[in-house]
């Protein structure tokens, strides 16, 4: 490590997935403090995001990368207190919310400091961790992947998911038209309250929706459905739409009649973030801070915390993801 500003142990607590399986496998653990290769900061962690690719990763299903951190944690916030070779510009000290690979849910760990981001005036740790993840995923299929433009429609699935909250407002600060579904009048009035049109899927049918209250349809809609969505979500696009499939979770196996995606000049497309190369995700950061941090500093969006957990209770908090009763993110107080 070429710099330091404390003692840091060499040991630290930490989550580990003991075997593939339900929230009960996450159990907590002692292990060594990771060191900064070149490139990275250490981070000592204050908070961290659950997402739900934790919760697959949990479940044996989502394989950390290689030379990736088992622990599970995609997002963390906290301060900077070691650096690898080759850190420039980013001190010992600073507070940061950071883009991991894996490794959140422990005291430390380390990241690229081109993935490393600093906290928006304004936002505590707890929010700051709740950031990273959806906002780089929003950021990178909506608007980098699909191209969403001011004046678009745009429809969001699980809209009080931590990428549904997330997804809306930054589709409503840059100028679209939101629609977003949910499955309770409680969701839906929070997508209300955060500049969507809602649709109760258990009582309307999105499909509809669009088609009776827009020009055409959808421009642009993320799915993280799957299953029977993706023949919907064609059916509910607007020619020349672009629809982004970033999860399965009705499956991602089904029968599609793709006519109509040659009729109305559709794209289906669609990707994956955690193994993507250092270089990308850094041109994400870039973005970020140029173009929304400000927003969030201007208090125009903030992050939606649903509940806050301790480290101990990680297996707490993955049962209330798996429940689907929250809205918004939630965040485990290391």
């Amino acid at each position: 490590m070429s710099q330091t500003t404390h003692d840091i142990p060499e040991t630290m607590p930490a989550i580990e997935i003991a075997e593939p399986g339900g929230p009960d496998v996450l159990k907590p653990v002692t292990v060594r403090v990771p060191e900064p290769g070149p490139g990275e900061v250490l981070i000592r962690i204050e908070a961290a995001g659950i997402n739900r690719p934790d919760v697959v990763q949990r479940q044996g299903l989502y394989p950390a990368p290689k030379g990736a951190s088992p622990l599970p944690g995609l997002e963390a916030a906290g301060t900077v207190v070691a650096r690898g070779a080759d850190v420039t510009g980013l001190e010992c000290g600073t507070a940061v919310t950071a883009l991991l690979a894996g490794g959140g849910y422990a005291e430390y760990a380390v990241a690229p400091a081109v993935q490393c981001l600093p906290i928006p005036k304004g936002l505590g740790m707890e929010e700051a961790a709740a950031l990273p993840e959806t906002f780089f995923t929003v950021w990178s299929n909506v608007f980098d992947r699909a191209g969403l433009q001011a004046g678009e429609v745009f429809l969001v699935h699980g809209g009080t998911s931590g990428i549904g909250t997330t997804a809306i407002q930054l589709a409503q600060a840059f100028g679209a038209t939101v629609f977003a579904t949910a499955g309770t009048a409680e969701k839906c009035a929070r997508c209300i309250e955060l500049g969507a049109r809602a649709i109760n899927y258990r009582e309307e049918d999105f499909v509809e929706i669009l088609k009776a209250e827009t020009a055409a349809g959808a421009n642009v809609i993320l799915d993280m459905v799957g299953g029977d969505y993706v023949q919907r979500d064609i059916s509910a696009a607007a020619p020349d739409g672009r629809i982004v499939f970033i999860a399965f979770l009705a499956g991602a196996k089904m029968e599609v009649n793709l006519m109509p995606v040659m009729l109305k000049r559709l794209t289906l497309t669609g990707s994956t973030l955690r193994a993507r190369e250092t270089s990308f995700k850094g041109a994400i950061a870039e973005a970020l801070r140029e173009k929304v941090w400000p927003l969030i500093e201007d208090g125009r969006i903030k992050p939606v915390i649903d509940s806050v957990f301790p480290l101990a209770e990680a297996a707490k908090a993955h049962a209330l993801m798996e429940s689907s009763g929250h809205m918004g993110k939630i965040v485990l107080r290391i």
